[in-house]
């Protein structure tokens, strides 16, 4: 299909990006909207492919999908995001490192309350279940983590 431009099909092959991710993106502004041929189908020009592989570039290194409208739009507007992308991945690499520390002290609390109950529990001295979710007076020194799920 030859109409000047290239269909979802097309782009979605020559960018690795779903068809769904490329309406998607194209809901969202991420891209201008698509000149249709008469028969409604979209047609992407090159520029438009050059987006979407900045786009899947982008989400690769766990830029949101509104983070990268913003830096999209700084560009289409004459200036230039580096600083921008640059704050937005120092403010990831932070979000990365409180979830590796949130992390590491859960695995500290789940393995001191293992071995607190696998002792017990060989001293015969464990509970009907198990300690761990029984202990609600505090006995187990659990310590409170600081991650949490979202």
């Amino acid at each position: 299909m030859s109409h000047g431009g290239l269909t979802i099909g097309q782009a979605s092959q020559q960018t690795g990006l779903s068809t769904k991710a490329i309406r998607i993106y194209e809901r969202k502004g991420l891209l201008p909207k698509a000149d249709r041929t008469s028969s409604g189908y979209r047609l992407f020009q090159g520029n438009d492919v050059d987006v979407l592989r900045f786009i899947r570039q982008a989400r690769s290194i766990g830029l949101r999908l509104d983070e990268i409208k913003n830096v999209l739009d700084l560009q289409r507007s004459g200036q230039r995001p580096c600083e921008t992308v640059i704050a937005m991945l120092d403010a990831h690499l932070a979000e990365i490192e409180r979830t590796l520390s949130d992390l590491t002290s859960l695995r500290s609390t789940l393995a001191k309350a293992c071995s607190q109950a696998r002792a017990s529990r060989e001293r015969g001295e464990g509970g009907v279940i198990c300690e761990i979710i029984e202990a609600q007076d505090g006995s187990i020194e659990m310590g409170k983590p600081t991650f949490s799920l979202r």
